[in-house]
């Protein structure tokens, strides 16, 4: 055994939780300072820990954790209370991010002339890091202000639940259209029998866990069974169907989210993934930051990627909310609100780094977007609030988060 390991993981957990404290007194996501901790202790500044094969299987059981909670957390039947409008709002928000992210790759990548099969697909998934709301902050600062439970906070909170399910479908379907091996629509009929599957188990185990959960209240033994069906979806979603086994894991957790220990499964699912397995999956993407691949033209498309990925994000959320015939403050409110991009976004670029759609340089390009995101948010809602002067309907209550550090 390389004992080396012991001592990079407490120099991770202990950066991590430290510039993650400084990060939340300064009003922004505790995975900023993740993610800095990583790049500050990682290759490219002071050494004291490199990218190792033991660390990046305690990040990948993170990155299961981490979506498996937030499947957890999908609360269904708020979902439903603004279906409707959260579904216009999710999907705006992901075809215009997602178009105009294909096109700026291109205009980058050298156009359509010559283009072949794999640098359409690259052009695409520069578009799917841009389609994910993480909204961590924007649940912060709204609780702050006491607007958490407007109508407006729960239409946000539901349309980046919905809009993160489209942006991890396309995931598993552009690296499945990857495979030389595999053809286009073999990719998709294999995903939607996965669905299908993972659907129909899932109402056996949802049975299931509910007579547990009344013959065992509070047992441990409750959410040590729902993990392992978390890591048999994941497995079996990648290895026999090619869909990417954070869907797998993000499925599992909205199966278990209606069921009366789902809070309880979820505490036991946070102490861990909070203790070591999270913190070491953000940290390692900051490890693996390549500055060295950084160009003059790189960052021109770093720039031009968060200037896009931000107004487009808004664009399409905006424009939705105003088809829903929403006043124009309020469309402001669920435009900027759903601009934040965090850990999803991490994760689909770390995919694609892994299956080789694009370069490590693309870790700083997916950061950026995260910090600059996650600076604008609060501050222009806070702003948007101050102006307001009728405030949305306080009667519906949110789905809950979580702190994920």
């Amino acid at each position: 055994m390389d004992y080396n390991i012991l001592l990079e993981l407490a120099i991770i957990l202990l950066s991590t939780k430290a510039l993650g404290i400084v990060m939340r007194k300064l009003g922004l996501p505790q995975v900023v300072g993740a993610l800095i901790a990583g790049l500050v202790v990682g290759p490219c500044l002071i050494g004291a820990v490199h990218p190792s094969g033991t660390i990046s299987i305690l990040a990948e059981i993170g990155v299961i954790m981490i979506m498996f909670s937030a499947g957890l957390e999908s609360n269904l039947k708020e979902i439903k209370l603004t279906g409707k409008a959260a579904f216009i709002v999710a999907s705006l928000g992901v075809v215009v991010p997602l178009s105009l992210g294909f096109l700026l790759a291109a205009l980058f990548g050298g156009g359509f002339a010559g283009a072949d099969q794999l640098k359409i697909l690259q052009y695409v998934f520069v578009g799917i890091i841009m389609t994910a709301t993480s909204v961590t902050i924007t649940v912060e600062t709204l609780r702050e202000m006491g607007k958490l439970k407007t109508e407006a906070g729960t239409i946000i909170l539901s349309a980046a639940i919905i809009d993160d399910v489209i942006g991890i479908i396309l995931l598993s379907v552009i690296m499945g259209i990857n495979n030389p091996d595999v053809q286009p629509l073999l990719v998709i009929g294999k995903n939607v029998l996965f669905f299908v599957l993972a659907i129909g188990v899932g109402i056996g185990l949802h049975f299931l866990f509910k007579w547990l959960s009344k013959r065992y209240p509070h047992h441990r033994r409750v959410p040590i069974f729902a993990f392992v069906a978390c890591l048999l979806y994941a497995y079996c979603g990648e290895h026999f169907f090619g869909v990417a086994d954070i869907t797998g894991a993000y499925i599992a957790g909205i199966l278990f989210s209606g069921i009366s220990v789902s809070d309880y499964i979820d505490q036991k699912i946070d102490v861990n993934a909070y203790m070591i397995f999270a913190p070491v999956f953000f940290a390692n993407i900051g490890l693996r930051a390549d500055f060295s691949a950084i160009s003059l033209d790189m960052l021109w498309f770093t720039l031009a990627f968060v200037a896009v990925a931000v107004l487009s994000k808004f664009a399409g959320c905006y424009g939705a909310s105003r088809l829903l015939k929403n006043d124009r403050q309020s469309s402001l409110i669920i435009g900027f609100g759903m601009i934040a991009r965090g850990e999803v976004a991490l994760i689909v670029t770390q995919r694609g780094i892994d299956s080789g759609l694009v370069p490590s340089s693309y870790l700083v390009v997916a950061m950026s977007l995260v910090i600059v995101s996650s600076l604008l948010a609060p501050i222009i809602l806070r702003l948007l609030y101050k102006k307001e002067k009728h405030p949305f309907d306080a009667n519906i209550q949110p789905p809950t988060t979580q702190k994920i550090l």
